[in-house]
């Protein structure tokens, strides 16, 4: 059921509202802009009703503020208003208000214009997630990992916790498809990101393609030992899919990972690393593919086989 906050500091105010849309969502309130603010930033709200006129901070300030937190910014808000003048109705939709509702308020008006803007919202989150997976693994495509990558390296750095990035590149995979054909090809690229998806679970994980028949994750926590041994159960977890490859060199699908761990701080640059990283993965198809090669941040360099 979609969520949706109202902030009035009126009580009576917000349970007429709450009582005309209750059925067919799920309502919070709050009677004060600090209380709205620090409930809106803690779920995942479809629509926020806020009023104009409130003692203390005003509907605009709270507008204000929602609009400029990264958590509220793209939640739409209808303003609640007694006020009839076009300049507050005109300053509220400049601000980035998607709507007015009136006082008294009419049923009818309410929940068309709760239901018109929380259906929007849904449809406009949908496509944004679409534009943000690869349709064939159903993990982050390019773009996402562009934006989530500097996010989670300067969360990092605030939170002073170990950060890996890892590589990954199917074996021999023109070969395959020379063999088997794209179709066949893209369903080993489809198991492969089955794979990564089902060990790289955690809400500090990230994983996505990279491109072709790459793929990059990022590890939030745990220090490089602990990366290091993970990443070759992964590694494993993929030979023992059995699909079959052509020989002499493998009998059956395998992956290269490359990776390093380190304590990031002000000053280091994400890209560096992920530089280090690629060139683990250039070692561990030199040295023979089928393996992960992973350092720390004193470049000390581990080799599984």
């Amino acid at each position: 059921m979609e969520k949706i906050l109202i902030i009035d500091d009126s009580i009576v105010q917000a349970d007429v509202l709450r009582s005309i849309i209750k059925e067919d969502y799920e309502v919070s309130t709050a009677h004060t802009a600090e209380e709205g603010l620090q409930i809106a930033k803690t779920g995942q709200y479809s629509l926020i009703l806020l009023d104009v006129i409130m003692s203390g901070t005003d509907g605009f300030t709270v507008l204000k503020e929602l609009q400029e937190d990264a958590v509220t910014q793209r939640t739409p808000v209808i303003l609640i208003t007694s006020l009839t003048d076009v300049e507050h109705e005109v300053q509220g939709l400049i601000m980035g208000a998607v709507d007015y509702i009136t006082k008294p308020f009419n049923p009818l008006v309410v929940k068309a214009r709760v239901n018109t803007h929380v259906k929007l919202y849904r449809y406009r989150a949908l496509i944004e997630k679409e534009a943000m997976v690869d349709e064939l693994t159903n993990l982050a495509n390019r773009r996402h990992y562009d934006k989530q990558c500097i996010q989670k390296w300067n969360d990092a750095i605030r939170l002073k916790i170990p950060f890996s990035v890892c590589m990954f590149d199917i074996d021999r995979f023109k070969v395959y498809n020379d063999t088997y054909g794209h179709p066949a090809g893209d369903k080993v690229i489809a198991a492969v990101a089955g794979v990564l998806s089902a060990y790289l679970r955690r809400t500090t994980d990230f994983v996505a393609r990279y491109g072709g028949e790459e793929f990059v994750a990022i590890i939030q926590g745990g220090d490089a030992q602990t990366s290091f041994e993970h990443l070759k159960t992964i590694r494993q977890a993929v030979e023992d899919l059995h699909i079959v490859h052509s020989p002499p060199e493998s009998p059956w699908v395998t992956i290269s990972v490359g990776g390093i761990t380190v304590l990031p701080k002000n000053g280091d640059v994400y890209q560096t690393y992920l530089k280090i990283a690629d060139t683990m993965l250039y070692d561990a198809k030199r040295y023979g593919r089928n393996r992960v090669i992973w350092c720390n941040d004193s470049m000390e360099q581990w080799r599984e086989k």
